[in-house]
């Protein structure tokens, strides 16, 4: 049965001379692997060139509930991603998120909040024409929402510890070594309230945005079971820590 929907791609990798399997957050069906064409030609009504990390689609796919793989009959761009495409900086953070989700939402049921927030994520990416060196920290802090584990603020005060391992602020030390200090409490706090709005105002040194990703990665891992390494990281320690 055919349909139309919405997808983010967040992966694509070849399968054999003649196709791609590319992997897609879509509005519809949440987590969806598709068969795709390697074709670059004009003429195929899925070119290889939309395929690329964060590219928002609209999408003709056929979809059966017993199939592992699905086909995509036809597919346009819905937002046209000139800046995060020619921009080193942007493309960097996108090949990042691209591949966090692709660790991270295993969803393959339909979440619509989920999707809407990732495709609010791109656009701000796109149009930003602020400095974006903390964009994926306020992305990482925020998708932690839709995944069940996003931190309680409510009984922060000063001098406390950051439990990691139950995502709380305590007052005594834990008796696991999961757990931030209250200087770096204080300082993880105060990163929870950037949002996309302000994350400019916010000053990181390289030193310090680096020790802000190794927690939020570490905090993941504690959270989700089998959490990979991110490959790409390295990269935006290259571009934003360095």
């Amino acid at each position: 049965m055919q349909h139309k929907t919405r997808g983010i791609v967040l992966h694509h990798s070849p399968y054999n001379d003649t196709y791609a399997i590319t992997l897609i957050y879509t509005e519809e069906f949440g987590r969806v692997s598709y068969l795709t064409a390697r074709s670059k030609s004009r003429k195929t009504k899925t070119p290889k060139s939309l395929f690329h990390a964060l590219a928002v689609l609209d999408l003709e796919v056929e979809h059966r509930n017993l199939r592992d793989i699905q086909r995509i009959k036809e597919a346009k761009a819905h937002i046209p991603l000139v800046s995060l495409r020619n921009n080193p900086v942007k493309s960097a953070v996108g090949i990042f998120l691209a591949e966090l989700i692709c660790k991270v939402v295993r969803e393959v049921h339909p979440n619509k909040t989920l999707f809407d927030f990732l495709l609010q994520s791109v656009r701000i990416l796109e149009l930003t024409d602020t400095s974006c060196a903390n964009f994926h920290l306020v992305f990482m802090i925020t998708l932690s929402r839709f995944l069940g584990f996003y931190p309680d603020v409510s009984g922060y005060a000063e001098g406390m510890f950051f439990d990691m391992q139950n995502g709380i602020f305590v007052e005594n030390k834990p008796l696991h070594p999961h757990f931030l200090n209250p200087s770096e409490s204080r300082f993880f706090y105060n990163l929870l309230r950037m949002k996309y709005e302000n994350m400019d105002v916010f000053r990181l040194t390289g030193a310090e945005r680096k020790a802000v990703i190794t927690a939020i990665l570490e905090y993941y891992r504690l959270h989700l079971s089998h959490f990979p390494e991110i490959k790409s990281l390295v990269v935006l320690h290259e571009i934003f820590c360095s």
